[in-house]
C-alpha cells in the first residue's frame, strides 16, 4: 500500500533496467487483445481496482475527484474490452488539468494515475516526473530546449506532472523562454500521447487565464479536474491518519483542540490545507520532544513518546503564543 503525502511534492524514481524489462513484456500483454470478455475479467487482469481502492481508503474527502478518476478508469476499461472484441479502440487523450489550493492532493492522485494508466497498458512504465518551471526553462538562448526534452526522455512511458504550470507563459517579458518549453510540449503532447500523459497542476484562477492565453494548450487537455479545500472534520482526519502513520496519536482530549487549532489556522493567510496540517504536526512533535528531553531523569513509557498533548499544540502561535 502506497503511504499518501496529501500534496508534498515529490517524484518517483526511474525504474532499473531490469525493471523495465519485466514492465515492458507486460504491457506487450496489456496492449494485446485478451480473452477478457467482462469489465470483471478486466479489473482481475489488470488489477487496478486495487489502485482505485487504495484510493478510496487512503485519501480523505476528494469525493468528485475520485468519481472522476474512477470515470477515466471506467473508459479505459471499456476501450479494452472493444479491442478484444475486435472493435474501433483508438487511444484516447488522457492529458489534464489539476486545478486547487496546496496541499489538497493533487501530486498523491497524479501518482495513482499514473499507476491505473500502467496497470491498463496505457503508458509503458508508469512513473511520474513532478517538475516545475525551472526544470524546464532555461536561462540563456539554446538552454531551454535541451532542458525540455531531457525531462520529456524521462518522463516517456510515464507521466509528466507540471506544477504550477501557468509560469510557463509570461507575456509580459518578451525575451522569457518560457514560450519556447511550451511548444516543445505542445508537439510532444500531440505526436506521442501514446507514450506520455500530461498534468498540469495549479490554482484554478491561473489556470483558467493560462489556458485562455494559450488555445493550443487547452484544446489538448482532455479532463480538468478540480481539487476542493478541506473541511475543517476532514483535515482532522487526517492529522489523524499522519500521527497513526509514525506511530503516534493525540492524548485524552487533544483532538478536540487540534480541530480548534484547524478552525483558527484556517483562516489565516498561507493556509496549505493537508500541508499546513503536516508542518503543525512536525512543530507539535518537536515541542513534545523538548517537552521529554527536558525530563531527563524520568523513565519515559511507550505512551509518553507516542503521546501528543495539549500543550504540545498551545504553544502554537495559532493560540497567541510562541512564533511556530
Amino acid at each position: 500500500m502506497t503511504t499518501p503525502n496529501y500534496g508534498v511534492p515529490g517524484t518517483r524514481s526511474r525504474p532499473t533496467d531490469k525493471d523495465e524489462a519485466r514492465e515492458d513484456a507486460a504491457d506487450a500483454r496489456l496492449r494485446t487483445p485478451s480473452s477478457a470478455r467482462t469489465v470483471g475479467e478486466v479489473l482481475a487482469e489488470s488489477r487496478v481496482e486495487e489502485v482505485m481502492d487504495e484510493l478510496d481508503r487512503d485519501l480523505v474527502g476528494l469525493v468528485p475527484v475520485k468519481q472522476r478518476i474512477r470515470d477515466i478508469a471506467a473508459l479505459l476499461v471499456i476501450d479494452k474490452l472493444r479491442l478484444n472484441q475486435g472493435l474501433e479502440a483508438q487511444a484516447p487523450s488522457l492529458h489534464m488539468s489539476f486545478t486547487g489550493n496546496p496541499g489538497t492532493g493533487k501530486t498523491t492522485v497524479a501518482n495513482r494515475m499514473a499507476e491505473i494508466l500502467h496497470r491498463l497498458g496505457y503508458v509503458r512504465r508508469g512513473h511520474l516526473v513532478s517538475v516545475t518551471r525551472d526544470d524546464l526553462v532555461g536561462q540563456y538562448i539554446g538552454h531551454t530546449a535541451p532542458k525540455t526534452k531531457e525531462v520529456l526522455k524521462k518522463a516517456m512511458g510515464g507521466v509528466l506532472f507540471i506544477d504550477e504550470a501557468y509560469y510557463l507563459y509570461r507575456p509580459e517579458n518578451e525575451r522569457d523562454y518560457g514560450q519556447e518549453a511550451l511548444e516543445i510540449l505542445l508537439q510532444v503532447m500531440e505526436n506521442q500521447r501514446d507514450d506520455l500523459v500530461v498534468i498540469l497542476a495549479g490554482y484554478k484562477e491561473r489556470m483558467d487565464t493560462f489556458f485562455q492565453s494559450n488555445p493550443g494548450m487547452s484544446s489538448r487537455i482532455a479532463h480538468h479536474i478540480d481539487f476542493p479545500d478541506y473541511s475543517v472534520d476532514e483535515l482532522l482526519e487526517i492529522s489523524e491518519k499522519m500521527l497513526d502513520q509514525q506511530q503516534y496519536r493525540f492524548a485524552e482530549g487533544t483532538k478536540e483542540l487540534m480541530r480548534q487549532y484547524l478552525e483558527r489556522r484556517i483562516e489565516q493567510p498561507r493556509f496549505a490545507n493537508a500541508r499546513s496540517v503536516r508542518n503543525a504536526l512536525d512543530r507539535a512533535r518537536l515541542r513534545q520532544a523538548s517537552r521529554l528531553f527536558a525530563d531527563r531523569d524520568r523513565e519515559l513509557t511507550k505512551e509518553d513518546l507516542t503521546s501528543i498533548a495539549a500543550e504540545d499544540l498551545l504553544a502554537s502561535r495559532v493560540f497567541g503564543n510562541d512564533k511556530n
